[in-house]
């Protein structure tokens, strides 16, 4: 059996699937999907991930962070587009071109950067427009970042093919931040209308984010580029989105052992948990290093046989102790569902986020490549990553 594989993670494809679908009927026609699959999948492994959607789903657009997750996914037999959204260093333009990866440009200098190393070989370029989330992209009013536009495309070996931007704010329901939104695009689209009308016609102008596509829809956006809510998390979990997206990731790990304790005993490091009366204990097998949160030490809860069980005391790097007196018959082996659900009780990464500051891409992201990625397809394993 998989679990004693010690900690794992199942990733459903049949809820990838549904959260697609249930995407895509907020999109025009004129609008197509580019799939987000940096971080290894937002930690939902990419090696299982992308090769469904492309090959199952019919996905023709994915987004990485980096050059290497872009040739891991080349050579891992992906074919469709891939675009790096992150800083490629000049040296490596020569493998852009190698492995047809279309590369951001960020900038006039860095462009002329990746012309001088490109080696007589074309560099697919959509070039970054920063329109408010001021972290990459060219600057500027609508005709000077037109000319330097026209700049880039002077350049030898460059092949510009689009523009894109960015949102910051597009899951915020704030009516200021609808406004910077709107600016945002409309931004975007006053540049690309300039642009034609200098008989630049660019095959791609988007800007639509997972949030971007539910609240601000426009086709003007050729992709939409579909993170967060691929995964079943929402982008701003105040704001609810018009349907439930499904959790694509569970994280379970099991009992190690069983243990009553008196009254006044303290438990794991620090001492930062002392019983108030006779305890059952439960050591789980999974701790900080598998990515579950040290922050969720005296205050996180998981699931065993259907029932929540509080933390007790730190978590550990690879283990930590839950009170379960009131849930029977708790034993070594019992599976212990700590992203997921067990009976009637449910645990997001979005409530984990919440107990502990942060988001819910956080959570995921950082589950340990030594956690193993059970897959899970029709209601049956069919493979295991790691």
């Amino acid at each position: 059996m998989h679990y004693l594989k010690r900690t794992w993670a199942e990733i459903n494809l049949n809820n990838l699937t549904a959260n697609i679908q249930n995407y895509k009927k907020f999109l025009g026609d004129k609008t197509e999907l580019l799939c987000v699959v940096k971080a290894n999948c937002y930690g939902h492994c990419d090696s299982a991930v992308v090769p469904f959607l492309e090959q199952e789903l019919g996905i023709r657009w994915f987004a990485v962070s980096n050059i290497c997750e872009g040739i891991r996914l080349r050579d891992s037999g992906i074919k469709g587009e891939i675009l790096v959204l992150g800083y490629t260093p000049p040296e490596e333009t020569q493998k852009l071109a190698e492995y047809n990866i279309i590369q951001a440009c960020t900038e006039y200098n860095y462009a002329k950067q990746l012309s001088k190393y490109s080696n007589d070989k074309k560099i697919r370029l959509h070039i970054a427009l920063d329109t408010g989330m001021t972290r990459i992209g060219l600057r500027g009013q609508v005709s000077d970042l037109c000319d330097e536009i026209e700049r880039i495309i002077s350049l030898d070996n460059l092949f510009v093919e689009g523009i894109f931007t960015h949102f910051a704010v597009a899951d915020s329901e704030n009516s200021d931040d609808i406004q910077y939104t709107k600016q945002q695009y409309e931004k975007i689209i006053a540049v690309d209308d300039e642009l034609k009308s200098r008989g630049i016609n660019l095959a791609q102008c988007h800007f639509l984010n997972s949030a971007g596509g539910i609240y601000h829809n426009n086709e003007r956006s050729t992709l939409a580029r579909l993170g967060i809510i691929l995964y079943g998390l929402m982008p701003d979990p105040s704001n609810p989105l018009p349907f439930e997206p499904a959790p694509v990731m569970a994280l379970k790990s099991c009992v190690a052992q069983v243990k009553t304790v008196e009254k006044d005993i303290s438990v794991s490091y620090g001492r930062t948990y002392k019983t108030t009366d006779k305890t059952v204990l439960a050591t789980i097998t999974c701790g900080y290093a598998d990515g579950y949160p040290r922050a969720l030490s005296n205050i996180g809860e998981v699931i065993i046989n259907g029932q929540r069980a509080k933390i007790t005391g730190r978590v550990c790097m690879d283990q930590f102790m839950c009170d379960v007196t009131h849930i029977e018959n708790v034993k070594a082996g019992d599976i212990v569902t700590l992203i997921g659900t067990d009976g009637n009780e449910t645990i997001t990464a979005d409530d984990i986020a919440k107990a502990t500051g942060t988001i819910g891409y956080e959570i995921v992201c950082n589950i340990s490549p030594r956690v193993p990625r059970v897959i899970i397809k029709d209601e049956r394993e069919t493979a295991i990553f790691g």
